[in-house]
Formats: structure tokens, sequence, C-alpha cells
């Protein structure tokens, strides 16, 4: 493990789960109660950007109630210790990567933590509750903010870093992702494909691309990650 030194780490609902954050939709295709087409499409943002805006202001405020936990605080340790390189491709939209200790991350998915001006585009952060009525502090329009959230519909952000990094990587590891939801669910093909990259998958269960990695740990992210990392340090 040892000898690994360009590692990307793609995160999923499940390394945030086991911090309180609640996944992504639970069973009947909710998500806090909330149907998807109703908080998370750029159409439910036009028909009815109170209810929208009310609902990101919930799951932000949420973000103070959560702390990382020992998966997050592990992979903060392997970037920080590491003689070598490690990304975060996270399709979470908290900050527990950040607060774990991580600096190199792309958030795929946007993040709970900034907001986006419509208008002059600028992306800032953003921790207090957001309203139609709140000005874009660089250009002053109103309505102009809306969450930096990528919504269905929408293309993720940083898609051709985020390739240049999974053929450039010797060692790919996903951490608590369903391997249902495209693009990231192709990511493994994707190293697969170089024939130079190990492959590990840690979720509690197998996930729906298990197949296609070349090692399988099930099991706690906040058990298995933080094993993992003690490995690759040795």
């Amino acid at each position: 493990m040892a000898r690994y030194r360009n590692i990307v780490v793609l995160t999923g609902a499940g390394i945030s789960a086991e911090s309180g954050v609640a996944t992504f939709r639970d069973a009947g295709g909710l998500w806090e109660q909330h149907r998807i087409e109703d908080v998370a499409t750029p159409d439910a943002f036009q028909r009815d950007p109170d209810l929208v805006q009310g609902f990101y202001n919930q799951r932000r405020a949420q973000l103070f109630t959560v702390d990382p936990n020992p998966a997050h605080i592990a992979l903060g340790k392997l970037e920080q210790l590491l003689d070598g390189t490690v990304t975060v491709v996270t399709q979470n939209v908290d900050n527990l990567h950040e607060r774990g200790g991580s600096k190199n991350i792309i958030h795929m998915h946007g993040e709970l933590s900034k907001v986006r001006c419509r208008h002059c585009s600028i992306v800032v952060e953003w921790l207090e509750d957001c309203t139609q009525e709140t000005r874009c502090p660089n250009c002053s329009d109103a309505p102009a903010l809306r969450p930096h959230i990528v919504w269905f519909g929408e293309m993720p952000f940083d898609m051709e870093r985020i390739e240049s990094l999974l053929y450039a990587c010797d060692l790919f590891v996903s951490v608590g992702t369903s391997g249902n939801v495209y693009p990231a669910a192709g990511f493994v093909s994707a190293v697969r494909s170089t024939g130079v990259a190990h492959t590990i998958e840690i979720n509690l269960e197998p996930s729906e691309g298990a197949s296609y990695f070349a090692e399988t740990r099930h099991g706690k992210a906040g058990d298995l990650v933080p094993a993992l990392v003690d490995e690759l340090l040795e």
C-alpha cells in the first residue's frame, strides 16, 4: 500500500451519513420530506424560488449541527502526511471534508456553504439564510442569488479536471457511494481503462458497481477509511 503516490478518493453520501447528515433521498423518493422535482431542479427554482431557497437555508443551517467523523479526519491526515498527492472528489455538498482537514477537494455537485449570482456569476461563501430579497454582494442585483448546487439536469463541476486526475492516478478509492449515479458511477471504469491503477471500494454493502473494483471492503467508513490510511502511510 505504501507505494501509491497519486490517489483519488471519491466520496458519496455514505461517508457523511455517519456524521448524521441525511442521505440524498429515502426509499419513497423524498428528500427531507420534499419531492426531488420540487427542490432540486432548475424548473423548481423558477417555479417556486421561495420554497427552494428555504429548503437550502434549512440544509445550510444543519451544517452547524454535524461534525466530521473518523473517515473525514483520516482523509485529511492522508493528504497531510502522504509523500504524494491526494485529491478528494466528493458528491456531497456539505463541508465535512474541509473540517476534517482535507484541502485538495473537488465538490462536483456544489457546496451548501456557497451561493452563486445568476447575473454576474460570482460564487461567494454564504453561511446565512438567502432569500429572493438578498442582494448580490458583488453586483447588488436582487433577486440574483441561487444555491451553488448542481441540480438535476445540470452538468457537474470540474469534469475535465476530474477526468485528468482519474487517468493519472495510481490508486482510486470509492467511499460510501451507491454506484448507480452517473457520471460518478463511471469513474472506476475510466480508472480501470488505464491498466495501471489499483481500485478499492469501501461501502456498508456492495454497491451496484462493486464488481468493477479490484478490491472491496465492506463496513463503516469510520472504521475502514482510517485503517486504509494507516496502511497507505506505513
